[in-house]
């Protein structure tokens, strides 16, 4: 296991702890103090446990060295990884939406709602504390180490935090304003399952696009550029092709240089050009330089 992975391990875990103890606690406090609002964010809770066991599957598989059937690595399975996530959080949504629409139906009809207890605000205070606190020790993580799976892991505590803002919300609404506003519990629900999908589509969108081979953002490319054509001997860069292989970039381009030089000379200007890329965005950077005269081909 390299240094990556067992930090990459070490947050997880600690975010999975955090996540067990506030799934316990948020069902404890919603069946107590009788809170649809706190079961879902339970529900929610309980998302983060099954998606932290997630990351750490396939982060183990991403950092297996590249083989006969992977050549270029395994970091996609990090990818797929945080696709996942974001997957369970669209589900999770789902069936936080769908237990508040049967509330509110109830209560449009006429029926009275029960009244949260103060079991459920306090659970909802302490949920943002420590979700607001396990969300910047992951980012941070993430931001170093340019981990997707980690990243998406981090939103999804952001996620939960500002699901149990909604949650305070809501209870503390339904508590201090009487019977007549208990319909707050199961409204905050459902704000809390809107910010869910937000977070989820942003984390879908971004790794289907790279799962499906889209072109790394449109600065990165121009200073792929920049960087190429900063050797003197070397004109015209093009036919880039870029993408991302989980937290690894891949590189392909043409380039011209003079005709009449050696083979030598023209493979030693690759490799510098390899060399400066992967400096740039990382050792484990995959570059292929096409080389072109810029004198026409000879015939033969």
């Amino acid at each position: 296991m390299d240094a990556r992975e067992k930090v990459i391990d070490r947050v997880t875990l600690v975010g999975s702890a955090v996540n067990l103890a506030l799934t316990i606690f948020k069902f404890a406090a919603g069946l107590l103090a009788r809170s649809a609002a706190m079961t879902a964010d339970a529900v929610h809770s309980l998302s983060d446990l099954l998606t932290d066991a997630v990351v750490l599957v396939f982060v183990h598989i991403s950092s297996k060295p590249a083989d006969r059937d992977h050549e270029y690595g395994h970091g996609k399975f990090e990818t797929l990884a945080s696709t996942l996530v974001g997957v369970a959080l669209m589900v999770v949504a789902g069936g936080i939406i769908y237990h508040a629409g049967v509330a509110l139906a109830a209560w449009c009809r006429g029926a009275e709602l029960p009244e949260p207890g103060m079991l459920a605000l306090w659970a909802a205070l302490v949920s943002i504390l420590l979700k607001e606190a396990i969300y910047r020790y992951t980012a941070a993580q993430a931001r170093k180490l340019g981990s997707p799976a980690l990243e998406a892991n981090a939103w999804h505590h952001r996620s939960d935090a500002l699901s149990s803002v909604g949650t305070l919300v809501g209870i503390g609404g339904a508590i201090l304003l009487g019977d007549r506003w208990t319909v707050l519990d199961p409204l905050a629900s459902l704000l809390v399952a809107c910010l869910i999908i937000r977070v989820a589509w942003k984390l879908l969108r971004q790794n289907i696009g790279e799962l499906m081979e889209a072109s790394l953002p449109a600065e990165v490319e121009q200073e792929i550029l920049q960087i190429v054509s900063s050797f003197p001997d070397v004109s015209d860069p093009h036919n880039l092709r870029t993408r991302r292989i989980g937290n690894h970039y891949a590189i392909e381009l043409h380039i011209r240089m003079d005709g009449d030089i050696s083979l030598i000379q023209a493979h030693t200007r690759t490799h510098h050009i390899e060399q400066a890329l992967k400096e740039r965005f990382g050792p484990e950077t995959h570059v292929t330089v096409h080389v072109e005269p810029v004198k026409p081909f000879p015939k033969f």
